[in-house]
């Protein structure tokens, strides 16, 4: 794939397969750890960067988890 980004944008290569991955991920298309690769980071940097882009690491819709948190309420130590 080859996209034609206008010179007058500030991004260089990294930092747009950075948004690219962060905004995949996101949307649930790619794993943390493929998101991670495309980006070209560790799982622990590129989590460490998901905070830039307003993406949280914790991928998950609202109804998995109120489903995690009934099942956790079952539970007692």
């Amino acid at each position: 794939m080859v996209l034609n980004i206008p010179e007058t944008v500030d991004l260089d290569e990294k930092e747009a397969k950075t948004m690219l991955a962060a905004n995949l991920y996101e949307a649930g298309k790619l794993s943390l750890g493929q998101a991670a690769e495309l980006a070209g980071y560790s799982k622990r940097t590129f989590m460490e960067l998901l905070g830039n882009y307003n993406v949280s690491v914790f991928n998950y819709d609202a109804k998995a988890l109120e489903s995690d948190i009934e099942n956790a309420k079952r539970y007692h130590i």
